[in-house]
């Protein structure tokens, strides 16, 4: 008969997935796991997680007779469909009182029925925004957790114990709101890092056409603005993006296709946005700039025609031309971020949520992508 001595259980084992479990155990935490395609548990167990307490189990009721009551079951998989044919899978061996948590970039409205679906038979459901990325998984994590209220004390350790934690020591992760709450924080946390990289992008814009600084003198740039108010993760990393040199000794950035995808947090965003008549103009373009950006061979094919106006660098000055730049791109991400703040509002009053404004806020100072001095100032 397996022991049930795991803290807590998790399904899905990409690297996302993984990085958590390996988090957790770091944190003293002893995890159980199970993936669809089972090959892949006994992988991670002889490989990433070789010497750790992880647990791994080859049928979904070996997994749930792992856990502890109440059990606490996180799923780490795909968005949509995949959580509604896990939770089939998992209901028949769980019993009242017992915690589903969806820690995938699932859809609010979804997570909405799904709070409601599984509180009629008696589980608590926990739909959670996790950002970071993958090395924000495996070290610390922005995590924004909401769903039915009464199951945050009982997860409540684990996930601030694995949150990134900002200067005094405070997690990156609080209690948001009911229902799909957390899942729509998440979401406008990304509107906000898609408006967030397109006024990067137009700072880089302005810069290189309009002075023709070169890659290094970016970098330099970059680098100054985030000793400052601009101080974040994006200004950071694009610092680094402009000192990086190919093969051949050539700038990166140079040589990068002008194109972007989108996984569609962003589009939701705006979707949500104008369902409640919100002006989040901001993301809306940035989710627009993407769209043009794909585009690529009409916009090619329009250049051929059109050829565009003779860029002629400025005879300003470059000191001033470059702070004006900065003043610009801290304003618009004030705009931004109140925009975003507008759409939680508005969102938090049609759906009878008490939101947690400024613990959303600290929760966005680390671990996520949007991470920024700036935040504190908000808080």
């Amino acid at each position: 008969m397996p022991d049930p001595s795991c803290d807590i259980g998790l399904i899905g084992l990409a690297v996302m997935g993984q990085n958590l479990v390996l988090n957790m155990n770091d944190h003293g935490f002893k995890v159980a796991v199970f993936n669809r395609t089972v090959s892949k548990v006994d992988d991670f167990l002889s490989h990433e997680a070789k010497g750790t307490e992880v647990v791994g189990a080859h049928s979904i009721e070996e997994f749930v007779s792992l856990l502890k009551r109440p059990r606490r079951v996180m799923l780490m998989v795909k968005a949509g469909d995949t959580v509604d044919q896990m939770l089939d899978h998992v209901l028949p061996f769980l019993e009242p009182g017992d915690i589903i948590i969806d820690g995938g970039n699932s859809l609010f409205t979804d997570s909405n029925r799904r709070t409601k679906n599984l509180s009629a038979k008696g589980i608590l459901f926990i739909g959670t925004g996790v950002s970071g990325g993958e090395e924000g998984a495996r070290f610390g994590p922005s995590i924004m957790p909401g769903g039915d209220p009464s199951a945050w004390q009982h997860v409540k350790d684990i996930f601030q114990s694995i949150a990134a934690k900002v200067e005094d020591g405070t997690p990156c992760c609080d209690w948001v709101g009911e229902d799909g709450a957390g899942h729509f924080v998440k979401m406008v946390h990304n509107g906000i890092e898609y408006g967030d990289m397109q006024l990067i992008c137009e700072a880089y814009d302005l810069l290189q056409r309009g002075l023709n600084l070169t890659a290094d003198e970016l970098h330099q740039v970059f680098t100054n603005w985030n000793q400052g108010e601009l101080d974040s993760y994006l200004i950071e990393i694009s610092s680094h993006i402009f000192a990086k040199k190919d093969e051949d000794g050539q700038p990166m950035v140079d040589k990068i296709l002008d194109t972007a995808g989108q996984k569609g947090t962003g589009k939701w965003t705006v979707f949500s946005a104008l369902d409640l008549g919100q002006p989040v103009t901001l993301i809306g373009e940035s989710v627009f700039a993407r769209c043009l950006s794909a585009l690529k061979e009409e916009r090619i094919a329009a250049s051929t025609v059109f050829g565009g106006p003779a860029v002629k660098a400025l005879d300003s000055d470059r000191a001033s031309f470059i702070e004006n730049v900065r003043r610009a791109l801290y304003c618009s991400k004030i705009i931004s971020y109140a925009q975003g703040y507008m759409l939680l509002k508005a969102t938090a009053r049609d759906n009878g949520w008490n939101l947690n404004m400024g613990g959303i806020a600290l929760m966005w100072r680390g671990g996520c992508i949007i991470r920024s001095r700036f935040l504190g100032k908000i808080k």
